[in-house]
């Protein structure tokens, strides 16, 4: 009888059941720690134990998710001196680190450079490595593994099985990470350092958005106590975005990451009403900060009479001339609105004291917040250099034509201008039915009051869609820190859509971004890349198409259907597949499909909600189709999706969008005839 210890698949079983026990002896030793005795008070004491709670959690043993996914076998011990005949050393690559009772290292953490040649080692370049090991697992259990021996020149180069069986795996749920198949030109981008931005042109199935998560991972990784002190943000264009790439974090192990959509940054009022798109077009140019910048600082007059400043006896005069001279060097300064008004009573408390000195007295600083304080020079600001409500100014702008065309001479013409006024002009900030764009020009007047907290990285997906204005509300969240972009202008489907990465990273304030593109498809099978592709040319002229390198071709099938039932009875089949489906559809037609669904008993539910293993099928309205993925996809009349945007090319946008969200398999149906760029 074979000894089980000479089996190589039972090898790494045994491994694997001692790291998970490591694990859960990791997560026991911080589960027993006593606090009471080293924290100074409560305070000290609630923040340490929420960062254990956070340490807890991230220690936790995801049953259905493998520990490790690969081994390196090197040549030699990375960075130590090698004895003659000696071994390399053996690591396991995973998700965490994992160390036994000795504090050995029993899987090793995918962001460490040790592991790096796990995704960059090639046969051309080994990197030192004698054995890349990969394992495949069924649900959480080890099942298969297999070698590339990269320092062995009589073995050939072959693809490897298990990562093109990781890359097509079904999936039910949430979005996963990609660590076990992250390829060199995406590795290259995740572990770029900090201090400079990255913008990541790809197209559908690409891994953008996961080389994006993994790149925030690497760098909390990498310079934990920096970020841990100044914070990181990923910012998803809506809700069901966020809630599809909501789990990727946490399963490697990072909870401290905030999502947000750009609506959410700029909530400084209740978002109640839309504009329509020659509005929202003007409001979301980058021109419109010029004009608040104008609108504001019109708040700013000159000085013409004296401060007279009495304490005591004596009355202390400052003339017209030296208040405006300091009003004056405040707006050269060019610093914020509210910074220079809460300045401007100090500057003038300081002239006080010089004619104090001048007298003979000898002031300090109490005797200059003193007069900062005095009634007399809190009229003289309050004349001077007022208040401003950011909400209250934008309110004025697209209320009042004179004022908005005072302050947009020579930027907006008067069509321009026509197309952002309110028709009624609201009464106050409260009653006012504010829309999206309203709110980012409000953000924009806050910023140019005080100056908007800055994060260390700032994660912006599907940027393609965003306005210059929404750019730059984004950018003032990273003004201190770093960012990486992500989007693709093929899929741009706003009136205001990217045009050029260039011309977006300088809204962003991030001109010197490295622009990285990635044209290996991943996801996307090559029969359904390639059609979607005849639409390239039509919506980005001389952007470079995806190429898949599925080894699997994918389903692919256009249907002439009769009505809504064979829509359904297209669902149907593909549910008898294993894995996710979508029905993708004009938002206009997804009730009366959702009623079909119903009558049919199909169970479905709309995106945002994750699916289970007995509802499998979502139906996506086509404007919330953008980054979500689906292992078969029904996509429903495509002349109805071109046909629900205002214009051709937004419209042809959109349907190469949905033409691109399946992972395994696609059939389009139609009772219309398909567009000619289609044909």
């Amino acid at each position: 009888m074979n000894d089980p210890a000479d089996d190589p698949l039972s090898r790494e079983r045994a491994h694997l059941a001692a790291a998970r026990s490591a694990l859960r002896a990791m997560r026991a030793d911080v589960e027993s720690l006593d606090i009471r005795d080293v924290t100074a008070n409560w305070v000290n004491a609630a923040v340490l134990e929420h960062q254990i709670g956070e340490r807890i959690k991230a220690l936790a043993d995801l049953s259905d998710t493998p520990l490790f996914f690969g081994r390196l076998d090197y040549l030699h011990s990375p960075g130590a001196e090698q004895a003659e005949g000696a071994e390399g050393e053996r690591f396991y690559i995973g998700r965490r680190h994992v160390h036994d009772a000795d504090g050995d290292p029993m899987v090793v953490d995918w962001r460490a450079p040790v592991s790096q040649p796990f995704y960059r080692a090639s046969r051309k370049d080994p990197l030192d490595v004698a054995l890349r090991r990969r394992f495949g697992y069924t649900g959480g259990d080890l099942t298969a593994y297999e070698d590339e021996h990269l320092s062995d020149p009589a073995e050939a180069a072959t693809t490897s099985t298990l990562l093109q069986r990781e890359i097509e795996r079904p999936r039910v749920g949430p979005m996963r990470d990609i660590v076990a198949t992250i390829q060199p030109e995406q590795d290259e981008i995740v572990r770029s350092g900090l201090s400079g931005s990255v913008c990541v042109q790809g197209g559908p199935g690409t891994g953008k958005t996961a080389v994006g998560l993994h790149r925030v991972a690497y760098l909390l990784y990498a310079h934990r106590e920096r970020l841990a002190r100044t914070g990181t943000l990923v910012v998803g264009p809506n809700r069901s975005f966020l809630h599809y790439i909501e789990q990727v974090l946490p399963a490697l192990g990072e909870l401290t990451v905030a999502q947000a959509t750009v609506d959410d940054l700029v909530a400084h009022v209740e978002v109640r009403g839309t504009d329509d798109a020659p509005a929202a077009i003007v409001k979301g140019d980058a021109r419109m900060a010029q004009v608040l910048r104008r609108a504001l600082y019109s708040h700013v007059t000159m000085p013409t009479e004296p401060v007279v400043v009495v304490r005591g006896s004596r009355r202390w005069r400052v003339p017209a001339y030296e208040l405006e001279d300091i009003v004056r060097q405040l707006l050269d300064r060019d610093i914020r609105y509210g910074a220079a008004r809460d300045a401007l009573p100090q500057r003038i408390a300081h002239a006080v004291l010089v004619q104090m000195e001048r007298a003979g007295e000898a002031p300090d600083d109490r005797v200059q917040d003193a007069v900062a304080r005095n009634s007399a020079v809190k009229a003289a600001v309050k004349a001077v250099w007022p208040a401003v409500d950011p909400a209250k100014l934008v309110l004025r702008l697209l209320s009042d034509p004179e004022f908005l065309a005072e302050h947009a001479e020579g930027l907006l013409d008067e069509e321009e201008r026509e197309a952002i006024l309110w028709p009624k002009p609201a009464r106050s900030v409260k009653s006012a039915k504010w829309s999206s764009a309203d709110a980012v020009l409000i953000d924009e007047a806050a910023d140019l009051v005080q100056r908007t907290h800055s994060l260390g990285h700032v994660v912006l997906d599907e940027a393609q869609d965003l306005s210059p204005m929404q750019y730059r509300a984004v950018g003032r969240r990273c003004t201190t820190g770093s960012a990486t972009v992500l989007g693709d202008l093929a899929q741009g489907t706003t009136p205001w859509s990217t045009r050029s990465w260039e011309e977006a990273l300088g809204h962003l304030g991030k001109r010197d971004a490295v622009i990285e593109e990635l044209t290996a498809g991943f996801r996307v099978p090559t029969d359904v890349i390639t059609y979607a592709s005849r639409l390239l040319p039509h919506i980005a002229p001389g952007l470079t198409p995806v190429a898949s390198i599925r080894e699997n071709p994918g389903f692919f099938e256009v249907r002439r259907v009769e009505g809504p039932g064979d829509v359904v009875a297209a669902c149907r089949e593909l549910l008898r597949h294993e894995g996710s489906i979508g029905l993708i559809a004009a938002d206009a037609r997804v009730p009366e499909l959702a009623a079909e669904l119903t009558a049919a008993g199909i169970g479905h539910i709309p995106p945002g909600e994750e699916t289970t293993h007995e509802t499998r099928l979502t139906l996506v309205p086509a404007s919330l189709a953008k980054g979500l993925e689906y292992d078969y996809v029904v996509l429903d009349e495509p002349r109805a999706v071109i046909d629900a945007e205002p214009d051709e090319r937004t419209g042809l946008r959109r349907l190469y969008v949905t033409l691109t969200r399946a992972v395994s398999g696609l059939v389009i149906t139609h009772t219309t005839d398909l567009p000619p760029e289609l044909t």
